[in-house]
């Protein structure tokens, strides 16, 4: 099986996660997936083959050498993103793009268009995977798991690249922000790895935002409206007055690169009571705190302003930048850097807006930077796959294998 094929196939789980469910996995589907890539990994010859009752997949490539190498892995998830639907994917293969529209279903008028994804100009004369126009594809982050499972089929197959034990981790639930969860770094057992769970071919990422949610639960007093003055407390319009206060030029349509941001992700309520959500990001730990310190503030002066108790605040932290746990050794990302030279890609290192399962990794213990899979437009239907790309990750990772070796030699 070649990785076209093995990707293709992986598209035909469905393993959105939901957030709301409670459980680990968080859908059945990727159970079912798990059990699928757990006889895969067994099939190929995989050692130490292990899937936990929550989903969480391990196995280690062994050493092919009494050289003292270290212990990496590489990790992607098996979840694809709740925003669009991941059931009935049915993608095909356009074969040498001619950098002209791509239609994806002509009765329903659905075109991937450079027009409105300069992007595609890039992979003109590439092979390209894309979705029917109804799903995704799914190459968040299949495509990383199928350059990873093919990667170690490729090393088996030749035995003249030395490399230490190699381990492997598939885990779900990585779109909700819990891949990392319950992830057993201990039992990984590596010095460092590498999530294959990035975009463009060449993006390498170190750095990510420091993350947290803000919750404002604000209760009003109802009075009748005729007789309400000097008695009635809107929580709706206080829930306004809060919002009106954030600066209007430091939300996430505003902002770019390394600036922050306070995001409204909702907003609902009437007189009684009302609920104000945020998640707040910045990749400086100093000013990340600072926002956090500002809202706070902002829930003080609305109390000082309409009595104690009327917005109670709940701030928590969701994740933090990986930087500060992965620059003490930069000799990962020097060998990432180099082996997707050799491997003919230029590294495009860039900080993420947002946040990965390696950010959390890392402030577990394991050293977890993030590396391209290939895939363009995750999360909805006009997703695609440059086939190149995909082949150079895989390339990619054996390089990285064959690096660590020479690298302690």
């Amino acid at each position: 099986m070649d990785i076209v094929e093995r990707f293709l196939k992986y598209t035909s789980f469905d393993t959105q996660s939901n957030e709301t469910s409670g459980v680990t996995p968080s859908t059945p589907g990727q159970m079912t997936f798990a059990k699928y890539l757990k006889r895969e990994l067994e099939d190929i010859g995989l050692d130490d083959v292990e899937l936990d009752e929550q989903g969480y997949l391990y196995a280690t490539l062994p050493a092919n050498t009494d050289r003292r190498i270290p212990t990496i892995g590489f990790i992607a998830h098996m979840d694809t993103s709740p925003d669009c639907s991941g059931a009935d994917v049915a993608p095909r293969i356009v074969r040498a793009y001619d950098g002209g529209d791509i239609v994806l279903d002509a009765a329903e008028g659905i075109v991937l268009s450079p027009a409105k994804f300069p992007e595609l100009k890039a992979h003109c004369g590439e092979d390209l995977i894309v979705t029917n126009g109804h799903t995704l594809l799914g190459a968040d982050d299949k495509a990383g798991i199928a350059e990873i499972v093919q990667a170690m089929v490729y090393l088996m197959a030749h035995p003249e690249i030395e490399h230490g034990d190699i381990r492997v981790g598939f885990n779900p639930d990585e779109e909700i922000g819990l891949g990392a969860h319950k992830f057993d770094v201990e039992g990984f057992g590596c010095e460092w790895a590498y999530t294959m769970d990035g975009g463009e071919v060449g993006e390498l990422e170190f750095e990510n935002f420091n993350a947290a949610s803000a919750r404002a639960d604000i209760t009003g007093v109802s009075v009748h409206p005729g007789y309400a003055k000097d008695k009635m407390i809107n929580a709706a319009r206080v829930a306004a007055e809060l919002i009106a206060l954030f600066p209007t030029d430091e939300t996430p349509e505003t902002t770019e690169g390394y600036e922050g941001f306070y995001h409204l992700t909702g907003v609902e309520g009437g007189v009684e009571r009302a609920t104000v959500s945020y998640i707040i990001r910045d990749h400086d730990r100093a000013r990340f705190e600072h926002r956090k310190a500002f809202i706070a503030d902002l829930a003080r002066k609305l109390n000082e302003k309409y009595g104690a108790g009327t917005v109670r605040l709940e701030v928590k932290d969701q994740y933090y930048n990986m930087r500060e746990m992965v620059e003490p050794q930069m000799h990962i990302i020097d060998i990432a850097i180099k082996a997707m030279e050799r491997a003919g890609v230029s590294p495009r290192v860039r900080a993420i807006r947002g946040g990965t399962d390696g950010a959390q990794l890392s402030f577990k213990g394991l050293p977890c930077p993030n590396l391209f899979a290939g895939g363009i437009n995750f999360h909805g239907p006009y997703e695609f796959l440059p086939i190149p790309s995909l082949e150079k990750a895989m390339r990619t990772i054996i390089e990285i294998c064959r690096l660590t070796a020479d690298f302690h030699n």
